[in-house]
């Protein structure tokens, strides 16, 4: 990992039940980076699990998953990339096409995710879950943490650790991370409606729409979100 890393405040990390192993769900490199290194400074054994078939269209996917490999691979981290299975997400949003973010949209899509990710653990001996996606101010950490619960319970070994990633300065370390690695900075959650409704907004506003692929973090001219 980076040296920059030593200069963060951390505290040591612990996961439930005094369990010593993770699987870390991970919707991209800006969110998991701050995750990642407060996991691997506490000595946590983990493996990160890309499961986002929400994520569109597959430009963004690829260059979201790219940039979380390029950042699994430095920090030395094992990766695995599961299936990009959108038809199977598109069916299950079915209806909820012009649901708000934050809606019942949302909730099918992290039960979809965190269900396929308690099903590998499960599978393949890890004991404890968690995500990323809590540390956004964008989302809500309670519904998140819902859905990661409801999936763990279907397994009598499994436990979803919800721990509040945004606690003690780790949403401020999140952009520093960010900005420190050149992080390809997406600009809407990822699915195609949240791509139309951002859109649809910036155009409102006079903006200009979302050009994929072509702005990351500590770039000049850059904006955080």
């Amino acid at each position: 990992m980076a040296s920059n890393q030593s200069s963060f405040p951390r505290e040591i990390l612990e996961l439930p039940d005094s369990k010593t192993k993770l699987l870390l769900h991970s919707c991209c490199a800006p969110c998991s980076g701050e995750v990642m290194e407060a996991i691997q400074a506490s000595g946590i054994e983990f493996s990160i699990y890309f499961y986002n078939p929400n994520i569109h269209p597959k430009k963004e996917y690829e260059i979201r998953k790219m940039e979380n490999i390029r950042f699994a691979e430095k920090a030395g981290i094992p990766f695995i990339d599961a299936d990009y299975d959108t038809d199977n997400w598109f069916a299950r949003a079915k209806g909820m096409e012009n649901e708000p973010e934050r809606g019942i949209r949302c909730t099918m899509c992290f039960d979809m995710r965190f269900e396929r990710t308690a099903l590998y653990a499960h599978e393949n001996g890890f004991p404890v879950i968690t995500s990323c996606l809590g540390i956004s101010r964008w989302k809500n950490m309670e519904q998140i943490n819902d859905c990661g619960h409801r999936a763990a319970s279907k397994y009598p070994h499994l436990t979803y650790w919800d721990y509040n990633w945004r606690k003690k300065g780790g949403s401020a370390r999140m952009i520093e991370i960010s900005k420190r690695e050149g992080f390809y900075q997406q600009e809407y959650c990822g699915c195609v409606y949240s791509l139309r409704d951002t859109n649809r907004y910036r155009k409102s506003q006079g903006r200009p729409t979302i050009a994929l692929g072509e702005k990351f973090y500590g770039i000049e001219n850059n904006e955080d979100k």
